[in-house]
């Protein structure tokens, strides 16, 4: 092993030990009294199998054959979740072949980012994430099961299901993915139509046919933002099957991989003789695994937030100086876009997740003593599934990379690191991705221009305001503040500035995208603005520096003078009510750090 993975494996180890222990023993005593589907009385069985035809009602009474909890995030309209309509009709039909059977056990909240960029209803975003973590539990709670498949692909998604999930983590546990859209409109093209909207060059009809042309039909959106990132590192972790991640939907394979996928969650049930669950598979091994699959492609910095929650969930504790730990050790072997202009379609195409891992498994920055739904060890993860004669079978990828334009080898790396850095300084503590930062843009010191809100930036941007060098602050978008929003409308304005050869950057309490691109942003910064953070006392042109490289974020003012200030108080009201936002005042007031994954479950999780 890589002596910095290492490291960070041993010191993730002993920091967990206690919460991990208490974790396990909690999951090991429900383990011992399932099925519990045996300790149902009549009356309780008896409405489990109501709505089941006889046979399967058969077959539930007997505590030898297993039953599949279905969680499925479907809805018809985020793309990447309308092909698991008919995955419940494949998925039974599957587990009645295997002489057992398969309940819908409950369906989750599925919002799409893409839709509430900018909008009201993004600042619910961050807080779905806990939501679908409490409705997995839900659907869990009905102790009728022997094994889980979890259908979700998007952002918060995944990680909620996981997270809601660990708590019955002796149940068997395979994610299940949907597959990518195939490629629309190329992504560069894309990201220069934008710009000229926000320069006003081209109007509204022209961005819309451009928008239409990239995101088209049934599937994930193919640019590698936080919900590529999540197929990727589930599959890294071992909690797909091998090379399932970016399989189009709607094709026979899809189709042979999710019955394949059934067939294998049953076979690892306890009445099939199991004794493995989610929890024994998610260790601190395979979170360390994660990051580093995060780190190597550039992933989404949503992930700084969401797998500490999700290893928390198992009890492991992570932070974010784990992340900048591996970060620095391990080389960037993909250009994927934003990081690059190709989308997953061409990383798939190159090798995919089968080289990927090869590569990190050949040069000691993996772990391949862990357990994954398919046995121990990563090897059968550097396998591709095809079809012969329409059966599924595996077959090794050892060839080279067939586009080392996008997919590299460890050895020949874009860049020996992974890009991803911890900031801290006088202004707080904060991470930044510059995997597709410019090298002369890691460092930019600049005059402050501030927002307290993020609509504010346009009509500067309109006016001319920031034609001129300087880091922008967009503070009160903390998750006690507002939710947390993802910025990601601001990105073209930015970038038409860092365009015209301005120094430009981004300073912000709340998120950027899973996209984050070309221009330099610290985010996640904390204490928030709202919680007494120092952006609460930045004033208009206070000079700035964000250095990338030397990892540090700080104000250029007299020491004395900036602790005396006043902070800023604006009217959140704004924030509190409306789009459903007043049913999420609890979770804005119970919320804990970024760097603690910004979640509810405080009280309940290390």
């Amino acid at each position: 092993m890589h002596p910095t993975v290492q490291k960070v494996t041993q010191r993730i180890i002993d920091r967990s030990r206690a919460s991990r222990e208490d974790y396990l023993g909690r999951m090991n005593e429900l383990k011992a009294q399932s099925p519990h589907r045996g300790a149902l009385s009549c009356s309780n069985l008896a409405h489990g199998f109501a709505a089941c035809g006889q046979s399967d009602k058969d077959t539930l009474k007997l505590m030898n054959k297993a039953n599949v909890a279905v969680v499925s995030a479907y809805n018809d309209m985020l793309s990447a979740h309308q092909p698991y309509a008919g995955f419940p009709d494949v998925i039974r039909e599957a587990a009645h072949g295997m002489g057992s059977v398969a309940q819908f056990a409950g369906g989750t909240p599925a919002m799409c980012d893409g839709v509430t960029q900018g909008q009201p209803g993004m600042e619910l975003s961050l807080f779905s994430r806990d939501t679908i973590a409490m409705s997995t539990a839900v659907a869990l709670s009905h102790n009728m099961f022997d094994a889980t498949l979890l259908l979700g692909v998007c952002d918060k998604i995944v990680p909620g299901l996981m997270i809601g999930a660990l708590s019955f983590g002796y149940l068997p546990t395979i994610l299940v993915p949907a597959g990518p859209m195939p490629s629309g409109l190329p992504n560069k093209e894309k990201q220069r139509i934008r710009q000229l909207y926000a320069e006003g060059k081209i109007g509204k009809e022209e961005l819309l046919e451009a928008e239409s042309k990239s995101y088209h039909s049934p599937g994930t959106c193919t640019f590698y933002g936080t919900a590529n990132s999540n197929q990727l590192l589930v599959e890294v972790m071992g909690l797909h099957l091998p090379g399932a991640a970016f399989i189009h939907p709607n094709t026979p394979l899809r189709d042979q991989l999710t019955r394949a996928a059934t067939e294998q969650v049953i076979r690892l049930s306890k009445p099939q003789g199991g004794e493995l669950g989610l929890g024994d598979m998610v260790d601190e091994k395979s979170i360390v695994n994660a990051l580093v699959a995060l780190l190597v492609t550039g992933g989404s910095t949503n992930h700084t937030l969401h797998w500490v929650a999700i290893a928390r969930a198992a009890g492991i504790i992570i932070d974010w100086d784990d992340y900048a730990d591996l970060s620095s050790a391990v080389p960037s072997m993909t250009r994927i876009y934003p990081n690059g202009e190709e989308d997953v379609n061409a990383f798939h195409e190159a090798g995919g997740t089968p080289f990927l891992i090869r590569e990190l498994l050949d040069n000691g920055l993996l772990h391949n003593d862990v357990e994954t739904v398919v046995g121990q060890g990563l090897e059968r993860y550097t396998q591709m599934p095809a079809l012969e004669s329409g059966k599924l079978v595996w077959q090794p990828f050892t060839g080279k990379s067939l586009r080392p334009d996008v997919l590299s080898t460890a050895s020949e790396p874009f860049a020996p690191d992974g890009g991803l850095k911890v900031l801290h300084g006088n202004l707080g503590r904060g991470v930044i991705k510059v995997s597709s930062v410019a090298s002369e843009h890691h460092r930019v010191e600049a005059p402050a221009v501030v927002f307290n809100d993020q609509s504010e930036l346009k009509a500067a941007f309109d006016a001319g305001e920031l034609d001129r060098d300087c880091i922008v602050i967009v503070r009160f978008q903390g998750p006690r503040s507002n939710g947390m929003p993802e910025l990601h409308k601001l990105t073209p304005y930015l970038g038409v500035l860092q365009d015209k050869g301005y120094k430009v950057a981004l300073v912000t309490d709340g998120r950027m995208s899973g996209a984050s691109g070309k221009v330099p942003a610290a985010i996640h910064v904390y204490p928030e603005a709202l919680e007494g953070g120092a952006l609460a006392r930045v004033k208009e042109g206070d000079a700035i520096c964000l250095d990338a490289d030397k990892g540090t974020l700080d104000i250029l003012v007299d020491e004395t003078e900036f602790a005396s200030r006043e902070p800023a108080k604006p009217d959140l009201s704004g924030y509190q009510k409306g789009f459903g936002r007043e049913l999420f005042g609890w979770m804005r007031r119970a919320v804990s750090t970024p760097e603690e994954g910004a979640s509810v479950f405080g009280d309940q999780l290390p």
